[in-house]
């Protein structure tokens, strides 16, 4: 299926690993130029290898958010311009309210929220005057089925679902849909850090298996497509069926 990114220019963010690598993977493979950015040049030059020559690199943390403008600004003369915008980023420190502290709160709303506004601030308006884009977080189901464990996430990501949401019902008459994905348990690094024996959770999934980056990264390349153009405001689950509620 023909996707129609060829000649498209995306920015990826979190590319060095996990979804943000399988999402610069599928978009690159069905011909649009990426740039991958995230904090270290190594872990970006070995995940960029092979991807081929219309995939660059940048480092940055999106969660330093006075550094996005620029780094946007940088990303764009690379690609000469910025059509889709991949908002991703690990997530914050595991922790219920009794064990986390009201400092945690701003920076984890740094990194899993007002990155992605600054990221929309600084590319936004340009796609709306080209009547075409496309921007998508990566954010996670329990959005929809917190997690007791996770409350910084899961406060940060749910504002974020509101801000995209909003966000997506003022420009989709200028071309630019907004969406999010919302992963279950898939084989990155950041489930072997929370958890001692990741393989063991695929029993709670119906599907009985943990999601592959790769396939993640395949669902939010068909996001980016002409096809979907009359999809936005969406949020949705890529989890093997393990959110069980109706909406």
């Amino acid at each position: 299926m023909d996707l129609g990114l060829r000649g498209r220019r995306a920015v990826v963010t979190g590319a060095s690993s996990g979804l943000g690598l399988g999402t610069a993977k599928a978009l690159a493979a069905d011909g649009a130029s990426v740039v991958m950015i995230a904090r270290s040049q190594e872990r970006l030059d070995i995940a960029r290898d092979g991807l081929g020559e219309n995939v660059h690199t940048l480092v940055g943390d999106v969660s330093e958010i006075e550094q996005v403008p620029e780094l946007m600004a940088k990303a764009a003369e690379l690609l000469g311009g910025i059509d889709i915008l991949v908002a991703n980023a690990g997530g914050p420190p595991a922790g219920n309210f009794d064990t986390t502290d009201i400092s945690a709160y701003l920076p984890a709303l740094n990194l899993n929220l007002l990155s992605t506004v600054a990221m929309c601030k600084a590319v936004v308006d340009d796609m709306c005057n080209r009547s075409w884009g496309r921007v998508i977080a990566i954010t996670s189901v329990t959005v929809r089925q917190p997690n007791p464990n996770l409350i910084l996430s899961n406060t940060a990501r749910a504002g974020l679902t509101g801000f995209l949401k909003t966000l997506a019902g003022e420009v989709a008459y200028r071309g630019v849909t907004v969406n999010s994905l919302q992963p279950g348990l898939h084989r990155t690094a950041r489930l072997v850090g929370l958890y001692e024996n990741p393989d063991e959770m695929a029993i709670n999934i119906p599907a009985r298996a943990l999601g592959d980056p790769d396939d993640f990264g395949r669902v939010a390349a068909f996001l980016c497509s002409t096809s979907a153009r009359f999809i936005t405001g969406a949020a949705i689950p890529v989890d093997g069926g393990a959110y069980s509620g109706l909406q």
